[in-house]
Order: C-alpha cells, then structure tokens, then sequence
C-alpha cells in the first residue's frame, strides 16, 4: 500500500510543514494527555529564528555561543524534536490531530485494521551523508521490537533513543499512528532517510522558511529564493542521487517483504 502525498499543503506550496505550520512528524500524539514539553525550545528560538534574514552575524554567534556551551546534538534535539507552544515556530505539533493525521488513521482503519504483521517505511530526505540512506527505527524501545527490525534489515538500523541516529528522538511521528490503530499487529517500521545538503545548511534553510512564514512581507524576490532553497534542501534533482535513492529503496522494499513472508 503506497500513500502519498498526504501533507498536499506542503507539497503544492513548497513547505515541509501543513497549512497551519504543523510539522506531520511531530502531531502524532495523544492530545487527551498533557503536551510533551520541551522546554530547550524557548531558549533557542529567539537564536534561530531573528528578527531579519539571512542572519547577522551576532545572530549566528549567538547560535554558536549556545553550541559552545551545550552541545550540538543538544542544541538539534532542542530545535527538531517538537514543540508545543509556539505556532509559528520550527517543528511545531500542534493541539489536535491534523487532517492529515486523521487521513492516515482512517486509511489504516480502512486497510490495515485486520493485518496481524505490518512493515512500515516511512521515506525522508533530508538528513544525514549525501544519497545514503540511513535505516532509522522509529518504534517502540522495547529489545523485541528492535530485534526484529534487525533482522528485517539488517545491523545498520539505528534508533534515535539510542543517540546513534542522525535523528534526534522526536515527539509524535507518524507511524505511531499504527500502534494505535492496528493494536493486534506486530509493526516492523522504518523511516529511510536519505541524504541531500550537510545537516546544518539542511536545517538553516528551515529556518528560512519559518522565518517566511513570519514576514509575508518579505519581497517576493526573497520569498522565491527561501522556497527555491528549501526544495533543494530536500530534493537534489540529479541522476546520480536520484540513482542512489532508487537503488536502496529497492533493496529496503526486497527485505520488507521478505521479512513478512517469514513472519
């Protein structure tokens, strides 16, 4: 089953986040509990998101000067793991579930409900080494869970709660909509990231666009080039990256299948 496309706000408008500035990987929680908290977020984001852009230098050092004292994977699990309070900032979750969030759970409802094994993958770009494809285990911490997966695709897959990932341990993605909705199913999932630009212009170029969607008034000159910036951010419209995306999601799709034969 292939789904596709289910952010159609961000695809025909050239954001990564919905119409109401809510990161999909982010929104996939339980709102009938408390939200998570992070509360690193409102540290940093009056450093990444200034008053002006590009940013000046003292913006940049105070970016730099927050690295120096607590660590660049703090400094990104701060800014990308999710937050919950700031409707126009990075990585926001948002207070009720999404249309998209509820879109997914209904096609799960439709064709997943009665499944008893699912492997899910869950295709990014965006992270980590140009056109390699890291293998990240999005799941349950249980050793079960990760032992499967494992043996579904191999010793290279790594678990952001782990620290071992190119991922920080994010709030809310949205394969944990399968374990809610499709609860008498074993789930083998994946989230496949591939590689385009080194992480940290990756993550200024977000950035950008949230700073954007801050300033409408920004000329449309400017506007064109943060949009044109972040599609390049997340998309490398090559033969030679494309040729390695093709080939190792064919591989991850021959060992998904697989593992469910055996299952």
């Amino acid at each position: 089953l292939l789904v596709h496309a289910v952010n159609p706000h961000g695809f025909s408008h050239l954001h990564r986040t919905n119409e109401d500035n809510i990161d999909l990987n982010r929104n996939h929680i339980d709102f009938g509990a408390p939200l998570p908290v992070n509360a690193e977020y409102t540290d940093v984001e009056p450093l990444v998101l200034p008053a002006s852009w590009p940013p000046t230098p003292a913006d940049e050092a105070a970016v730099a000067a927050y690295i120096d004292k607590h660590g660049m994977r703090a400094f990104r699990a701060a800014v990308t793991k999710g937050q919950y309070v700031s409707p126009d900032g990075l990585f926001y979750g948002g207070t009720a579930p999404s249309w998209s969030n509820r879109t997914i759970r209904s096609i799960l409802r439709k064709y997943a409900a009665s499944a008893t094994h699912i492997g899910w993958i869950d295709v990014h770009t965006g992270l980590g080494p140009y056109g390699h494809g890291e293998k990240i285990y999005p799941g349950r911490n249980t050793p079960e869970d990760l032992a499967m997966a494992h043996a579904w695709w191999g010793a290279d897959v790594f678990a952001p709660f782990a620290g071992d990932s190119a991922s920080a341990d994010v709030s809310g993605p949205v394969i944990s909509t399968a374990y809610d909705e499709c609860p008498n199913a074993r789930i083998a999932p994946m989230g496949l990231e591939f590689g385009t630009l080194p992480d940290n212009e990756v993550l200024t170029r977000l950035r950008a666009d949230t700073w954007l969607r801050r300033h409408p008034e920004a000329s449309d000159a400017q506007q064109r080039e943060i949009r044109r910036q972040l599609r390049d951010a997340f998309y490398c419209d090559n033969d030679e990256w494309k040729g390695m995306v093709l080939g190792q999601t064919r591989v991850v799709l021959l060992q998904t299948l697989q593992g469910l034969r055996k299952a």
